[in-house]
């Protein structure tokens, strides 16, 4: 059973309030050292990996959206 369309679209925002406070300059301020990882410092991981999950925990949830049906008289138009 597929669940439910409105329990995503809330998943979908939670995910851009969670995306939000990832990227907000004091979290983000946390991970601003002198530590390097192959010369790239620490805050660009954090930073491309905070995007990248973002990216994916999207494409995961909206994979699972159903299709919305169209309604008689919509078919066709456009």
């Amino acid at each position: 059973m597929p669940p439910d369309r409105r329990k995503i679209v809330g998943g979908m925002f939670l995910l851009t309030v969670a995306g939000l406070l990832l990227l907000v300059p004091p979290l983000v301020h946390l991970f601003n050292h002198d530590f390097t990882v192959f010369g790239v410092p620490q805050i660009v991981f954090y930073l491309f990996g905070v995007w990248l999950a973002l990216i994916v925990a999207t494409g995961a949830l909206t994979s699972w959206v159903p299709r919305e049906r169209p309604t008689n008289g919509e078919e066709g138009e456009g």
